[in-house]
């Protein structure tokens, strides 16, 4: 069974950092595709950044260019998403997710099939 764990979140001031982390079982992740995703309350769920295992190449949302770097551990069961420069928009429950087998990764949530029970992000001014 395909189990996916984040943690990591808490409780920051605006403008410091957050390091969050999947922890992944049940499959290795090459050729899969790897993103973190975000929700609020009443708000449709927000790709974050992702990875093209692949391509072996990163994307991410326009609002995170030059803030968030998503990066994949060495032993294959862990990847991460570190956060800089945190804003009270980026405030929100964040999902670790895994697509399963294919080529070709977007921040696209319906590519997305493996799910973490995510970890709450909030930032204050």
């Amino acid at each position: 069974q395909v189990q996916l764990e984040e943690s990591g979140g808490g409780s920051v001031q605006a403008g410091e950092s957050l390091r969050l982390w999947c922890e992944v079982s049940g499959y290795t992740y090459e050729n899969y595709c790897l993103a973190w995703f975000r929700q609020t309350p009443g708000n449709k769920r927000e790709g974050v950044a992702g990875v093209d295992n692949e391509r072996d190449s990163s994307f991410y949302a326009e609002s995170a260019k030059g803030r968030f770097t998503i990066s994949r551990g060495n032993a294959k069961n862990r990847f991460y998403l570190q956060m800089n420069s945190l804003k009270p928009e980026d405030t929100a429950m964040y999902y670790c997710a895994a697509s399963g087998p294919r080529f070709g990764c977007t921040l696209n949530d319906w590519q997305y099939i493996y799910w973490g029970q995510g970890t709450q992000v909030t930032v204050s001014s």
